[in-house]
């Protein structure tokens, strides 16, 4: 079954379904049905000769220049062309394809213009993997993504580059293979593919999505942690967040009540009246994340129902307005959210990975994790890994939306640079992954020196994945592989699948 798209139905679990999983795309009847209607206004504005931005005008400081007719055919073309601007290396697929969806949902509203074949020859590239090579780097996130979404419309041209099937091409070639037509831009279409902000909707909403998994598989590394340490649970009672009241902090503490139910080793006396922040505050601090992820996702789910275009054309009224729809400011501040709670929990992740390591504060573990500390110096450096990551995820959380720099001889003076907001996002999840499977690593080593006290279900679940791609640690060994090996681990939702296994469906 193909996803109907109708432009107020896409959610970020749809986007992901199509991004990575796939699925194929078809447009909603009544969206065909708008996007001509919407075009047959434009055609008609154009006889009459009525004078419309990024038609039959220049864009950004040359809108007042006005084109002659045989210009209007002519001028998508280059808009594309100068607008394929961008640096660096070629973003990854899914993000590429999570941004065309994006794109496809804005048209299916019928306020952008452009002709249904181009639409459809977007939705036939979707469907049938072909992904224009798009650089990461070029996009102030104002105006749209111009230079990266110029590089996909270089492709529905028969232009610029794409994969297709594993291989980078000429984009005709791709094309060819793929069984898509090329297309021949006529006025409105090239603009109207890329003036919006959809490559950092697309790599945002992938953010959003591995961001709650993160959340929750952090909930199951915290419980770890929490039993071989012997936590005084009393602070994860629901009573206790209850008289507080934030929703977030409901969640994750209940969370970690089911996760850790029936654990052996929690069941022992000898508790401190009050833990250290670290081990009591997680679901808090956690919950607090929860919050201000559910509040970033209400924005993309915004956008992604929304019609982010420039100018926007009302075929039921005959007008069109200019404005400024494509601004990304409103994903840059989410996604700044997003990078700033991200890395307080993988802060959090950190100090307590310090008290499975530290024999002063470790109930009794052995020093490093090891049973020959002098000798061996057992899981001493990944803390130092870990703590590297974290400090480069807080100079990631200095934030880019405000660091607009004027552009397009000062007639585009404000810009969200939410571009780099989403890359730098991006880029501390990255880290945030690694950090959480340090110490996943650090628990599942604390857990075989407490045997033969047993974990509970949810945790036992959790050190069976460990073990299964990483052996305990007996003596030294370089332990790089480990990292990135569990890295990939917890970032696929091994874990997280296996608790929920056991333990039932986790918030």
């Amino acid at each position: 079954m193909s996803f109907i798209l109708n432009g107020k139905n896409l959610t970020i679990e749809k986007v992901v379904d199509v991004a990575r999983g796939g699925e194929k795309v078809e447009l909603d009847p009544e969206a065909v049905s708008r996007i001509k209607k919407c075009r047959a206004l434009l055609e008609d504005k154009i006889k009459k000769h009525e004078i419309m931005y990024g038609v039959n005008t220049g864009i950004g400081e040359l809108a007042e220049v006005v084109l002659t007719q045989e210009q209007v055919e002519q001028y998508q073309k280059y808009i594309i062309y100068s607008h394929a601007a961008g640096y660096g290396k070629p973003l990854p697929e899914d993000i590429v394809r999570a941004a065309m969806l994006s794109r496809l949902s804005v048209h299916c509203h019928g306020h952008s213009g452009l002709r249904l074949e181009v639409v459809e020859t977007l939705k036939e590239m979707l469907n049938r993997g072909v992904t224009p090579v798009m650089c990461e780097k070029g996009s102030v996130g104002a105006c749209g993504d111009l230079s990266p979404m110029s590089q996909m419309a270089l492709v529905i041209m028969g232009e610029g580059e794409a994969f297709y099937k594993g291989e980078r091409l000429p984009g005709r070639k791709a094309m060819e293979k793929a069984g898509v037509e090329p297309v021949v831009f006529e006025a409105r279409d090239g603009l109207a593919l890329i003036n919006g902000s959809n490559v950092i909707t697309g790599m945002g909403t992938l953010a959003l999505y591995d961001a709650g998994r993160w959340l929750t598989a952090s909930e199951i590394v915290a419980a770890m942690t929490l039993e071989v340490l012997n936590a005084n649970m009393k602070a994860y009672d629901e009573r206790l967040h209850k008289a507080r009241g934030y929703p977030g902090a409901l969640e994750s503490a209940e969370n970690i009540r089911r996760i850790t139910e029936g654990s052996e080793l929690l069941a022992q006396g000898k508790k401190k009246v009050q833990d250290c922040y670290s081990l009591r505050s997680t679901g808090q601090v956690v919950g607090a994340a929860r919050d201000a992820l559910k509040w970033a996702r209400s924005m993309f789910e915004v956008e992604l129902r929304g019609a982010a275009d420039n100018p926007v054309f009302f075929p039921d009224e005959g007008i069109v307005l200019t404005g400024a729809n494509f601004q990304g400011v409103p994903l840059a501040f989410a996604l700044e959210l997003l990078g700033t709670s991200v890395t307080t929990v993988a802060v959090l992740s950190e100090r307590r990975m310090n008290r499975l390591m530290n024999p002063h504060l470790s109930m009794g573990l052995p020093a490093f994790l090891t049973k020959g500390a002098g000798m061996f110096s057992g899981l001493m450096l990944s803390q130092y890994t870990a703590g590297a990551l974290v400090c480069e995820n807080r100079v990631l959380c200095h934030p880019a939306a405000t660091g607009s720099i004027p552009a397009a001889a000062d007639q585009e003076d404000f810009v969200s640079m939410g571009m780099t907001t989403a890359l730098k996002t991006r880029q501390i999840l990255d880290n945030a992954q690694a950090v959480l499977a340090i110490e996943l690593m650090a628990g599942a080593q604390a857990l075989d020196f407490r045997k033969p006290l047993k974990p509970s279900r949810g945790v036992q679940a959790a050190y069976e994945v460990v073990r299964k791609h990483v052996a305990r640690l007996e003596e030294d060994r370089p332990l790089y592989d480990d990292i990135n090996t569990l890295k990939e681990v917890v970032q696929s939702g091994e874990v997280l699948e296996a608790v929920e296994k056991a333990v039932g469906k986790l918030h």
